[in-house]
């Protein structure tokens, strides 16, 4: 500092240099107190951010002599030098991590060079601007969950998320489904882009697939956007929805009779499409028959076997009701019937209702007519049923059945000639049924005819006249002679006086009882006579009696009988 002095006396003028001495009285100060920067985390280590370069009114040593800084891993002071001004640096000395420290706040301290030195402070913060550094991570890499098969449509199964310390767009995620996936898992689920829900997409079937896997990526929308991926494991869980399956691989649907027990009639296969106790399975019989079920060495293969002998001629047919029920919860069931005939063996012989069989054959039939038929029944059928008749007999009896033709498919017997009561009144001969087996069977039945009479015989009379039937006379004197019409018997109602003619001619009428009647006259004349001069006369058509003390018998072919006395 210069300052003029001016002396009067003499006048002169002088210059006076007067040198003010500083004293450290001011601190440094900023223009700012504080002081904000961005900067990107990808930033490489070197970048240099100027700071606000402080002022210190001091001068000389109390000017300010250096800057610092808040100790930090990130950034370090550098002065630069421009002319009598020390600028300040804050250099990055390692690369930002934004999702680590988003803020730096930093006090760059100006000291002066005073003693005591005096200093001013600035506040510097550093925001650290996101880089899309970061991709979306999941918890896990793999998650594995259950769910039952019959779960309806729409339902959730899971959610997924992942998370991404990115801000901004850098840290928004959306979710989707890998591209490389099966067509099936697209068809059964679908996935939230947004929320990272997974739902039931479609109807799911344990028997057709039970595990699936989902491939999801999780993509922020940074530029380029990063993503990360998981796998999402969906073990599908079984339900008893399947009834058992009954498959009959094998069947003999016609058994013979004479089956030994053991045999075998059916092979089953039976399987269930559920696992585990839902696809376990009871099989069983449900009907009553000779029948049971054997397993085979294989799982789940059975064989149908008798248990017992079988007859067709009790029980021709059997319905055999195989069931199978799992072992589920609720169970589910499922039937099957094997239709079983039962083959005839020839193991009947022929048999007639009744032994012996009784025929009455009226007398006088049409030679050549069927006269009576015979019938026999076989259990068995077909060939085995198949019956043929032929009669036997032995001794007399053969010339009887000479006169007989028996038909040999219907027993229908027609007899040859016309047979008569009044020659032969009963006949018997054998018939033999044989059925058409192998070998054959066969029995026979005893057959007694009878010979019915028909009234084609008139009365003969023997003697007076017949006692069968009605008589009726022709009397010359009816007050003196009676006629019993039942009994043929001819009797005088009175004595014979001398006025009574000496011959009387009577003439008697004798009817049989048939449904045509047929009849006989014979005429009787009756002498009146002494005891000693009585005889007797007789021809065929008219005879002559005289009274005599003792009775008079007379017959017809009907064994009638007529008294006289």
């Amino acid at each position: 500092m210069e300052l003029k002095i001016i002396v009067e006396n003499p006048l002169e003028m002088h210059y006076v240099v007067v040198e003010i001495t500083d004293v450290n009285d001011h601190p440094p100060s900023f223009p700012e107190k504080d002081q904000t920067f961005e900067i990107f985390e990808q930033t490489l280590p070197g970048r240099r951010l100027q700071l606000h370069t402080a002022r210190d009114p001091d001068a000389g040593i109390n000017s300010i002599r250096t800057y610092t800084v808040t100790s930090n891993d990130y950034f370090e002071i550098d002065i630069r030098q421009s002319d009598e001004d020390k600028i300040p640096f804050l250099v990055l000395k390692k690369s930002l991590d934004r999702e680590k420290i988003s803020k730096h706040l930093l006090f760059v301290t100006a000291i002066d060079g005073g003693k005591p030195p005096r200093s001013g402070t600035l506040n510097v913060s550093i925001i650290v601007l996101d880089s899309n550094d970061n991709r979306p991570l999941f918890i896990k890499e793999i998650y594995q969950i259950e769910i039952q098969e019959n779960v309806p449509v729409g339902t959730s199964v899971f959610q997924i998320n992942a998370t991404d310390p990115d801000e901004g767009t850098n840290g928004e995620i959306e979710y989707i489904l890998g591209k490389t996936l099966k067509k099936k898992v697209y068809d059964i689920f679908e996935l939230d882009k947004i929320t990272g829900e997974i739902r039931v997409k479609g109807l799911m079937d344990h028997e057709e697939n039970d595990v699936y896997k989902l491939d999801i990526e999780a993509s922020d929308k940074g530029t380029p956007p990063l993503t990360g991926e998981c796998r999402v494991i969906i073990k599908v869980i079984d339900v008893n929805d399947n009834p058992p399956e009954i498959e009959v691989t094998s069947l003999s649907n016609t058994v013979s009779e004479d089956s030994k027990p053991g045999t075998a009639i059916s092979l089953l296969s039976v399987r269930d499409k559920d696992s585990n106790g839902n696809g376990k399975i009871i099989l069983s019989i449900t009907s009553e028959a000779p029948f049971e079920l054997k397993p085979s060495y294989k799982e789940n293969i059975y064989s149908v076997v008798t248990t017992g002998f079988l007859d067709r001629e009790e029980v021709s047919h059997y319905d055999v009701t195989i069931k199978a029920t799992d072992c589920g919860e609720p169970p589910l069931s499922t039937s099957k019937t094997l239709n079983i005939q039962i083959s005839d063996v020839n193991d009947n012989s022929p048999q007639f209702s009744q032994n012996p069989l009784q025929f009455y054959l009226s007398e006088n039939n049409v030679a050549g007519k069927s006269i009576f038929s015979v019938s026999a029944k076989d259990k068995d059928v077909d060939d085995n049923a198949a019956i043929s008749y032929h009669a036997v007999g032995g001794g007399r009896q053969n010339d009887i059945i000479s006169f007989l033709n028996i038909n040999p498919s219907n027993g229908h017997i027609t007899a040859l000639k016309s047979f008569d009561f009044e020659t032969l009144k009963t006949f018997q001969f054998q018939v033999v049924a044989s059925d058409s087996g192998t070998p054959s069977l066969s029995s026979n039945v005893t057959v007694n005819v009878f010979i019915l009479d028909q009234n084609d015989n008139a009365p003969v009379i023997l003697y007076p006249v017949s006692s069968n039937g009605s008589a009726e006379g022709e009397v010359t004197d009816h007050s003196l002679f009676g006629l019993d019409r039942y009994t043929g018997q001819i009797r005088t109602l009175r004595s014979f006086t001398e006025t009574d003619e000496a011959e009387h001619k009577l003439v008697i009428l004798v009817k049989d009882n048939g449904n045509v009647s047929l009849s006989a006259t014979a005429t009787v004349i009756v002498k009146v006579v002494e005891p000693k001069e009585a005889f007797a006369a007789s021809d065929v058509k008219i005879m002559t009696i005289t009274l005599h003390p003792f009775r008079i018998h007379c017959f017809t072919s009907s064994n009638f009988v007529v008294e006289f006395s």
